[in-house]
């Protein structure tokens, strides 16, 4: 048992070959029960659990029935339940938000547990945070087939007392994080042979989750705890796990910190690179010195939806509210849409230049343990319903009939529309729709006056002082000119059916050309011609079916828009942030590329390198001009003589590639 245990992650094989853990991906169930006056109650729990079984259908199974892709759910702290355990072991916890709660995966061998436990407590007593005690949490493997026994935890869970100096709760919850993201980087990401072994569901002073590589109908079996009438709740958020075409596993079962999702994150390399990029930028006065030690952000062990919360997370803990951290990272569509009204529109542009939006098919569910909520991606790919109680409870669930409510007691039904968010506030006792929240949100700040002060847009550029070459071999004539135009086509890899299939018919009629045959042309890295470099790389593309976007048709969901510049602060809204150059498509004329080239002012500096190399030194000759391109590009920014880089192919011919 614990030699299977050794090779798996929680059920999660290792990089090897064509697999990479990476490219997990999830198609799922979610949903949420709420009472919005925020009274606590057994009742809800049971009643998330009810709908979590009831989605079964949404999750997945092995070839056992009994082992599935994951299921989970998170509940506020049961302040009751916890003390009343927590003395039955010899300890006392002191009142609520004055302690936290953390749920740990932990190996099974016991030197390798005990290690990775005092590890965590030395890590807690760093931070000025004492551990009170631990709690074996009961679980009740019986119903789970063996695939999921092999490679089943011990769950343990942790509880930290509140430092009398730390005056708020907020800043007992950013503790709390940097004492996780410690313990991730140190034990999980660490060189014992057993780290992958170690994880925290969760470490909060106000949420728990309880999940596994479980099926849906398992949760409430191999966790008693769920069963007990003291376990109480005025949220419950749960999820039925479906990993598409790759591996489930024990952490990787949501619900994570913040949300469940159903679907998955298209752009998601793009995501974590332009991320990663920005990290070297961050401040904060929230986390002052702490800031260093939660990098880097993004956990590369988890799933897509693991890293989306990841970045939720920490926008929420430097200090927004967690709807603006979702309208940040899953904006709706907002350059196209003639309706939306202007607030929201410049939250939407400011933001665009802080942040690449997360997309895909998704259906969000979130909570930061006060509020609850949900939101849909700009196609509204992913369903999303909702029922609104004469008890004042707010049911929403991936679709309807999760639950059994007689007809006279719903007062409203619906659901959510593409880019729309649902929010419930137990504090404040209300549901709050997504034209109150938005607006709210959007008017806080002064976003156009910030746009028109620093944005600079690419049409109120002036001219260049000279005009651009206009086309290749422009200023030759005759045989010279045919000459320098074969040369450039050959350079770029035209072929004479691009020639008279593709472009010829398009010049003649302004239409794009048709064919009904296939594209059976190998991938450039199979391929034994030569290939652009640009042919290597492909978009990614949904693993689960979605139907296709229409351009035309959808234009309000489909956005083209650049900007250009150094990205500034992510963690805090500043007007400079977004001191960038927006560009209405990727795609630029010569006299728009020359505008950018002679932009010498308003805070921007232009430089252009070469990237040509010697074809007749092969493969060294470009990897020596790879190096050298990197030097010269990091002396640029290290002088601070340039934050718009121009790379050039322009001067290709017999000894230049």
């Amino acid at each position: 048992m614990k030699e299977a245990n050794q090779s798996f992650q929680f059920g999660l094989p290792q990089k090897q070959g064509l697999y990479d853990p990476f490219y997990e991906h999830d198609a799922c169930g979610a949903g949420f029960v709420v009472n919005i006056r925020g009274e606590i109650s057994h009742d809800i729990v049971e009643q998330a659990l009810t709908i979590l079984e009831n989605l079964a259908h949404r999750g997945a199974c092995g070839c056992e029935s009994n082992s599935g892709d994951g299921a989970g759910i998170l509940i506020q702290i049961p302040q009751e339940f916890m003390h009343r355990e927590c003395a039955s072991l010899g300890f006392e916890l002191p009142g609520e938000r004055y302690y936290a709660v953390g749920m740990l995966f932990l190996p099974t061998d016991d030197q390798a547990r005990k290690e990775f436990e005092d590890r965590f407590a030395a890590i807690a007593e760093e931070e000025g945070q004492r551990v009170l005690g631990w709690r074996d949490v009961p679980t009740d493997d019986s119903t789970l087939g063996q695939t999921a026994q092999n490679a089943q935890p011990v769950v343990r869970q942790v509880f930290l007392e509140r430092h009398a100096l730390i005056k708020d709760r907020m800043s007992f919850e950013r503790k709390l994080y940097v004492i996780r993201k410690r313990a991730e980087h140190e034990i999980r990401s660490g060189s014992h042979p057993m780290a992958d072994q170690f994880y925290i569901c969760s470490l909060s002073f106000k949420t728990l989750i309880y999940k596994g590589m479980l099926t849906p109908e398992q949760v409430r079996a191999y966790y008693p705890d769920l069963s007990d009438p003291t376990v109480k709740s005025c949220l419950a958020m749960i999820h039925s796990r479906f990993s598409t075409n790759t591996f489930p596993s024990w952490d990787r079962a949501h619900p994570y910190r913040y949300l469940a999702h159903n679907g998955e994150i298209n752009t998601l390399r793009g995501n974590i690179n332009w991320f990663h990029a920005e990290q070297s930028r961050f401040q904060s006065a929230l986390f002052s010195r702490d800031l260093p030690k939660i990098m880097p952000v993004i956990d590369p062990h988890t799933s897509d939806s693991g890293m989306f919360d990841n970045v939720l997370e920490l926008l929420v803990l430097a200090g927004r509210s967690l709807p603006h951290a979702v309208m940040m990272m899953i904006p709706e569509p907002w350059s196209n849409h003639e309706t939306m009204s202007e607030e929201k529109r410049d939250f939407y542009e400011y933001h665009s230049t802080l942040i690449e939006p997360w997309d895909g098919p998704a259906a969000m569910v979130f909570t930061d343990g006060r509020g609850i909520g949900a939101t849909l991606d700009r196609n509204g790919l992913r369903p999303a319903r909702y029922y609104v109680t004469t008890d004042d409870r707010v049911i929403l669930a991936s679709e309807v009939g999760v639950l059994d409510i007689p007809p006279e007691m719903i007062v409203q039904k619906g659901r959510l529309e593409p880019g729309r968010m649902l929010w419930v506030d137990t504090e404040e006792g209300r549901i709050i729709g997504d034209e109150e929240i938005k607006h709210e949100i959007a008017s806080a700040r002064p976003y156009r006056r910030w746009l028109n002060e620093f944005m600079i847009k690419l049409e109120e550029l002036p001219d260049p002082p000279q005009l651009p070459l206009g086309g290749i071999g422009k200023d030759l004539e005759g045989e010279d000119r045919k000459k320098k135009v074969l040369q450039y086509q050959l350079g770029f890899g035209y072929t004479y059916e691009d020639l008279r299939k593709l472009l010829i018919p398009m010049a003649e009629t302004g239409l794009e050309p048709l064919g009904s045959m296939g594209n059976d042309a190998p991938l450039a890295v199979l391929s034994n011609k030569p290939q652009l470099l640009y042919e290597y790389f492909k978009q990614l593309f949904a693993q689960v079916t979605n139907p296709p976007i229409d351009a035309i048709r959808e234009e309000i969901i489909t956005a083209t828009e650049v900007m250009i510049g150094s990205e500034q602060n992510l963690l805090e809204s500043r007007p400079e942030n977004c001191r960038q150059i927006k560009i209405k498509h990727p795609i630029l004329t010569n006299e728009e590329l020359e505008k950018l080239r002679h932009l010498n002012r308003l805070y921007f500096r232009t430089v252009t390198l070469p990237i040509l190399f010697d074809p007749r030194e092969d493969g060294a000759g470009l990897e020596q001009a790879l190096n050298e391109l990197y030097a010269k590009v990091d002396d640029i920014i290290a002088n601070d003589e340039a934050n718009v880089i121009i790379l050039s192919d322009r001067g290709i011919d017999e000894e230049h590639a």
